[in-house]
């Protein structure tokens, strides 16, 4: 590959994003916003962020919790969060006594608590384990947030809270998505700083 040709590709691919996040701009900022919202008002009621999400995803549903209990741009106090892919000892435990499909949702069942949050990641929406994740959460009294792709499938049809970027290419749904966690963050500092949810 030339260089002439590579910097074409380089710049087409930019211009994909850029064109992925204006979609998404012009139809789900309210949603990004009703995501936040229940988010801090979860986060400054004594509950917690539970994250999974598989792949790409996984890395996804991780970034978002460092945030929250690091710090994102504001110095605010730790703010609960545990993402379901980290511990390796407990992934593989369950998929191996009760397989792959309830990875998360066993965690759910463990760690989960009425007025947590729980936030499914997948870029297809049709990730089975994230599915169950969220429907055992939502039966047990967790608010529910699917963030997806494509037509976001039975998993945003049925969170309480749906982000979807209706994309079809994998990669400019990973890079949306990382912007919405990153404007989420940003509306949970505010709120923290504020001290007076919601945001509104």
């Amino acid at each position: 590959m030339d260089n002439k040709t590579a910097e074409e590709r380089v710049r087409r691919i930019f211009g994909d994003s850029a064109a992925a996040h204006q979609r998404f701009e012009a139809l789900g900022t309210g949603q990004v916003v009703r995501a936040a919202e229940a988010m801090a008002d979860a986060l400054l009621t004594g509950h917690k962020v539970l994250s999974f999400g598989n792949g790409g995803s996984a890395s996804d549903a991780e970034h978002l919790v460092a945030e929250l209990v690091g710090r994102f741009e504001t110095e605010r106090r730790s703010l609960p969060g545990i993402a379901l892919t980290a511990d390796s000892s407990i992934v593989t435990a369950i998929g191996n006594d009760y397989g792959y499909d309830t990875v998360f949702a066993r965690q759910v069942e463990g760690l989960g608590s009425p007025g947590d949050i729980a936030f499914g990641i997948s870029t297809s929406g049709r990730s089975k384990n994230v599915e169950v994740a969220l429907t055992i959460a939502k039966q047990r009294g967790l608010v529910t947030i699917a963030m997806t792709g494509r037509d976001g499938g039975r998993m945003g049809a049925e969170a309480d809270i749906h982000l979807n970027v209706a994309e079809q290419s994998t990669p400019r749904i990973q890079e949306v998505h990382r912007t919405i966690m990153h404007a989420i963050c940003s509306l949970i500092d505010r709120a923290v700083d504020s001290r007076t949810p919601p945001l509104s």
